[in-house]
């Protein structure tokens, strides 16, 4: 029996990039606004994050901006985020801290997914190996290494595993070498599964595009994991949330509103 409570979007920035980052090979010249989101999952055990968003101070900080956001690596610039946007004001609107927080999930250790996690310290943090690994060589401008080695309280996972009843980790590589979605079995809709960046938009689903951006070019790995969700979908009946998907967001019931 699944012991999720809720579900809440928590938007934590917006960020206009070409199209063509999100679907590979397609929308090149088409500007978008995707959101960067994180999911806060309440528990009859306790509180988990999927994601944390970006680090603030890399973006509030004119030297900290043009440092890690170079316009060689990020012709596009930093997403826009607002104080008011960090996760320790969005828990603070239900009358929680970061200490209420018992797990962070992070599907992948790319900037606007895991900058934020200097914003929860202390909180047990779960990665993939293969993901962790894959950051640490620095061959992909989107992992800031100051994001992910400080001394947090790791827990580094190989492949799928439950969280708890009514949360599964599922492997979805192909936009990164270890990213993984998240299942979540609500009490009372159908179940969820948060698609991560294995789709940013409702196109990767619904069109099997691959992102625009996959490790080692490897497009086929991030086709694959676009069918496999679908097909754990239709067979679930659960429904597929894509990330960086403007108006699929608005469809969402809005912070502090939640699913259940």
């Amino acid at each position: 029996m699944s012991q999720v409570l809720r579900l809440r979007p928590l938007l934590t920035a917006t960020h206009r990039y070409d199209k063509s980052l999100s679907t590979r090979g397609r929308g090149q010249g088409q500007i978008i606004e995707a959101p960067i989101l994180a999911y806060l999952i309440e528990t009859t055990n306790g509180r988990i994050l999927y994601d944390v968003g970006c680090d603030y101070a890399k973006i509030a900080d004119p030297l900290a901006r043009a440092r890690h956001y170079d316009p060689q690596s990020f012709a596009f610039g930093p997403p826009e985020m607002q104080e008011e946007q960090r996760l320790p004001h969005h828990l603070a609107r239900l009358g929680l801290v970061p200490a209420d927080v018992d797990v962070v999930f992070v599907g992948h250790l790319h900037f606007d997914h895991a900058g934020g996690l200097c914003d929860v310290c202390g909180t047990e943090v779960h990665v993939q190996h293969d993901e962790m690994e894959a950051a640490k060589t620095g061959a992909d401008a989107a992992y800031f290494a100051d994001d992910f080695s400080g001394a947090y309280p790791w827990k580094i996972q190989h492949g799928e595993y439950d969280l708890l009843p009514g949360v599964r980790a599922v492997a979805s590589p192909g936009h990164t070498a270890g990213h993984m979605s998240l299942w979540i079995e609500l009490p009372k809709g159908p179940p969820v599964i948060l698609c991560g960046d294995a789709a940013d938009l409702s196109e990767n689903i619904e069109q099997e595009i691959a992102p625009g951006l996959c490790w080692q070019e490897r497009d086929d790995l991030a086709l694959a994991s676009i069918r496999k969700l679908k097909k754990l979908a239709r067979e679930e009946q659960a429904q597929l949330w894509p990330n960086h998907d403007i108006q699929f967001f608005r469809t969402l019931r809005q912070f502090p509103e939640f699913h259940e």
